[in-house]
C-alpha cells in the first residue's frame, strides 16, 4: 500500500515541524513572554504586600491617633467635671453666705421686733395697772365711800396681777 510507505516520510515531516513550531513557541513565549509576565506578577505581589504595609502602619497610626484622642477626651471630660464641681462648690458658698446674711438681717429684724413687743406689753401693763388701780379707787369710793390712796391701790393691783 502506497499510503503506508508514504507513512515515515511524511510522519518524519511532520514530526519535524512540530519540533520546530513547538520550539520556536517554547523559545518566543517560554523564554521571551513567560519571565516578562512573572515580572509583572511579581511586581504586582510586592506592591500588593507593600500596600499592605502601608495599610497595616495606616491602621496602627489610627489606632494610636485614636488612643490619645480618647486619653485627651477623658482628660477634658474630668476636666470639665472638675469645674463644674468648683462652680457648683462656689455656688452653694455663695449661696450659704447670702442664707447667712439673710438669716442674720431676719433675727436682727427679729429681735427689733421681739424688743419693741416688749415694750408695747410693758407699756401695756403700766397702763392696765394704772386703769385696774384708778378703777379699784372708784369702785373702793362707790362701794364703801372711803377715799383709797393711788399708790395703795397701785400695790394692791400689782400684787394680784403677779399671783
Amino acid at each position: 500500500m502506497p499510503q503506508i510507505s508514504q507513512l515515515a516520510a511524511t510522519y518524519a515531516s511532520q514530526i519535524f515541524w512540530v519540533l520546530v513550531f513547538f520550539g520556536f513557541i517554547f523559545f518566543a513565549i517560554g523564554r521571551g513572554m513567560v519571565p516578562k509576565v512573572m515580572a509583572t506578577v511579581e511586581a504586582r505581589d510586592k506592591q500588593i504586600a507593600d500596600d499592605l504595609a502601608a495599610a497595616e502602619a495606616a491602621r496602627k497610626a489610627a489606632d494610636e491617633q485614636e488612643e490619645a484622642w480618647r486619653v485627651q477626651s477623658n482628660a477634658q471630660r474630668a476636666q470639665a467635671q472638675a469645674l463644674i464641681a468648683k462652680a457648683k462648690a462656689d455656688a452653694a458658698a455663695a449661696s450659704e453666705k447670702t442664707m447667712a446674711k439673710a438669716a442674720a438681717n431676719i433675727d436682727a429684724r427679729l429681735g427689733e421686733a421681739e424688743a419693741r413687743i416688749a415694750e408695747a406689753r410693758s407699756g401695756a401693763l403700766k397702763e392696765i395697772e394704772t386703769v385696774a388701780a384708778e378703777a379699784a379707787g372708784d369702785i373702793v369710793v362707790r362701794l364703801t365711800g372711803a377715799k383709797v390712796d393711788a399708790k395703795a391701790a397701785a400695790a394692791a393691783v400689782k400684787e394680784a396681777l403677779n399671783a
